[in-house]
């Protein structure tokens, strides 16, 4: 069997690691900017393949007319010098691709389409070049190709999978997005210099230095107080006068608010105060899936504090960041979980008055919070007469994904009412007994007098939604496809529109 050279080999396992290390820091490097749904991931993952596809075919063609192994260092130790150049390109070409894109979501698809192209493309193309080129060098005797040509690749594979759990699992939770890159390309520098004269060493010794660069902020705004990559998300909370705002992933929607002196926002999080009136009893245990920074559970605890509350939360930093900016850990009554939604409800044992649910990163749903099965089993969470209220998002005159998950949580409950509380958020309300007007109009009476208002809009405008004949399930629930179409045409038209819920009141 042919032996292959040790630095060749090198050469390969580095390249194939440095693509998918680089694939993997994409999703991170996009997310502040453009969120982490699976068409922001579907970019990466294309546009990778796309590189690489590239990569070998040119990789073919240098190595028949140019096959020397310095050639093949050379491109490699390049390739690991564009990694290293990526997080300090990063922001000002990410804050050029949004800039006017932060009143909607709509720059998702075509804006981490363009940062990934541009950041991570070059590259990768560059390390795709390196399997092909050294099978080229390896190969001396052309019986023994097909070996040859396997070991090689299944040695970039090996690699390959190294650079995914690697950054995924320790270096990016250690030391960040940032040194992740710059280390893989100090690795990917380091072996494709074996390949060339001593001197192309100070190559991945620069790269080295870079490591001591400070990591600065991700994406810069002002009133910044906290900001920190978690091992789900880009976390960041920003003061605005003496408002803190929770932001996560692309910045654009606040995902939790605090306010000193009052618990009411004039935003989402209120219409959440309507529910407890609809019992018909004194509520006793809460469950809110999606707890964020506890901006509803905050007012919960002033206007039902007899209200046990379970505040799921999937993200350990979100909390962290919340008991330290945002008064959580002053709430009463509120027992914080760290686990994903539907899981928690898999596994509790607890039967509960009220499941409220705002577990979505702005603008998807994820796709299993909206389907039979889900609320087959949310349902099966509530004691008898109890409801689920979930907070789905909408734009303006585009109520198609709200249709959806009413619809299909029709075909669970009884009885469904939707209000269209905000222009960009619609409250979708299930009850496993029908509700009459008579009981709308009792609710608001046991309502607290200073948000009684709303229990009166809710009464007043709630509309019952009818089955679906096709309800999502686990199976097919294109929530991205439903919402990629109402962002894109609400851009379209130029919307740019926010109506308040109240008018925060102390």
């Amino acid at each position: 069997m042919t032996r292959l050279p040790g630095r060749l080999q090198w050469v390969v396992f580095a390249a194939g690691a440095g693509a998918t290390s680089a694939e993997i820091c994409a999703s991170r490097l996009l997310a502040p900017y453009f969120g982490s749904s699976t068409v922001v991931w579907a970019n990466v993952i294309g546009l990778v393949l796309a590189a690489l596809s590239l990569g070998y075919w040119l990789g073919g063609r240098i190595a028949d007319r140019h096959p020397y192994p310095h050639v093949l260092g050379a491109i490699v130790v390049t390739g690991g010098a564009l990694l290293a150049v990526v997080p300090f390109a990063a922001q000002p070409l990410l804050d050029l691709t949004v800039r006017g894109l932060d009143n909607v979501s709509a720059g998702a698809v075509v804006g981490s389409f363009v940062g990934s192209l541009v950041l991570f493309a070059p590259p990768v193309v560059l390390l795709g070049i390196a399997a092909p080129f050294a099978i080229r060098l390896a190969v001396t005797d052309v019986t023994v190709a097909g070996a040859v040509a396997g070991r090689l690749y299944a040695l970039a594979t090996v690699g390959s999978i190294l650079g995914v759990f690697v950054p995924a699992i320790v270096t990016i939770e250690l030391v960040g997005t940032q040194r992740t890159l710059v280390g893989t390309a100090v690795f990917v520098s380091l072996c494709g210099s074996l390949l060339l004269r001593r001197r192309w060493l100070a190559a991945p010794v620069a790269l080295a230095a870079v490591l001591a660069v400070p990591a600065g902020v991700v994406k810069d705004v002002p009133g910044l107080l906290y900001e920190k990559e978690s091992q789900y998300q880009f976390v960041q909370v920003v003061q605005h006068g003496s408002e803190r705002d929770l932001y996560l992933n692309e910045g654009i929607a606040k995902h939790s608010e605090w306010r000193p002196g009052t618990v009411l926002t004039g935003d989402e999080w209120d219409m959440f105060l309507t529910v407890p009136p609809l019992l018909g009893r004194k509520v006793r245990r809460v469950a809110i899936l999606g707890n964020a920074g506890g901006t509803t559970a905050r007012a919960y605890g002033v206007f039902y504090p007899s209200a046990r509350i379970e505040g799921v939360e999937l993200d350990p930093d979100v909390t962290a960041a919340a008991r330290r900016y945002l008064g959580l850990g002053r709430i009463r009554r509120l027992h914080v979980v760290t686990a994903d939604a539907r899981p928690f409800l898999r596994r509790t044992h607890a039967r509960f008055d009220a499941i409220l649910i705002d577990a979505y990163r702005q603008p998807y749903v994820p796709f299993y919070l909206a389907t039979q099965q889900f609320f087959r089993l949310v349902r099966a969470r509530l004691r008898p007469g109890g409801v689920v209220a979930l907070n789905v998002a909408t734009v303006a005159g585009d109520h198609r994904l709200a249709e959806h998950v009413a619809s299909t949580l029709r075909t669970v409950f009884p009885q469904v009412l939707t209000w269209q509380a905000l222009k960009l958020n619609q409250l979708v309300l299930g009850f496993d007994r029908p509700v009459s007007q008579a009981r709308l109009r009792e609710a608001v009476t046991r309502t607290p007098e200073r948000i009684r208002v709303l229990t009166q809009l809710l009464a007043a405008h709630a509309q019952p939604a009818a089955p679906s004949s096709e309800p999502w399930t686990d199976d097919r629930a294109p929530v991205e496809w439903v919402t990629d179409r109402m962002i894109l045409e609400y851009a379209a038209r130029g919307a740019n529109l926010h109506e308040r819920l109240l008018p925060t009141a102390p």
